[in-house]
């Protein structure tokens, strides 16, 4: 069952996102008005360090009053590159410089609403360089084990589901099955 939108006007514009107001007809021939936030990419990057830390900012959310774990993440100005925008914001908001980025994946996080797609990186490498330019963007910026990354999700410290999937992603990528507690392994053999 497909909606066909027939018009899009912008009801609001700023340099961050435009909230517009489409016509959509759904498949019985019906109208209806349905209110869009479009947004500008977002590109978001971490590091994974041969301990199997990632680096994680803990920081507030004033507009749903939460704290929790989040990685590095800001808009992609125009004309710049996802990745280079990614290792950026890395870089302004822990201070650490990235390696090599690895594309980890792209995510739309509430695309019954907006037209946001988040861009995440990881590097398995990174070199400090100062005190971050961003420190008012986090309140502290840690090194935490991936084997934490499931039970802080099932715990809600990492309330976007963006850095959620990402981190358990990580998680997956780097530890595998040996990460698997032992009662849900199966029998030995």
């Amino acid at each position: 069952m497909q909606w066909t939108k027939q018009n899009e006007q912008t009801v609001y514009e700023n340099r961050w996102f435009s909230v517009n107001l489409a016509d959509v007809e759904l498949p019985d021939g019906r109208h209806l008005d349905h209110f869009l936030i479009r947004l500008r990419p977002v590109a978001v990057a971490t590091v994974v360090n041969e301990a199997n830390e990632v680096l994680l900012l803990w920081r507030h959310r004033f507009i749903t009053d939460s704290w929790g774990w989040e990685l590095a993440a800001g808009v992609v100005e125009d004309g710049e590159d996802i990745a280079d925008a990614a290792a950026r914001e890395l870089e302004e908001e822990t201070g650490w410089r990235p390696g090599p980025l690895h594309h980890l994946m792209s995510v739309e996080p509430s695309n019954g609403l907006t037209d946001a797609r988040h861009h995440i990186y990881w590097a398995d490498e990174g070199e400090y360089v100062g005190h971050p330019v961003d420190d008012f963007e986090s309140d502290r910026r840690e090194w935490v084990s991936l084997k934490l990354v499931p039970d802080m999700v099932a715990r809600g410290e990492v309330p976007a589901a963006n850095m959620a999937a990402a981190l358990l992603l990580l998680h997956h990528l780097r530890l595998g099955q040996d990460a698997r507690p032992a009662s849900s392994r199966g029998p030995a053999g």
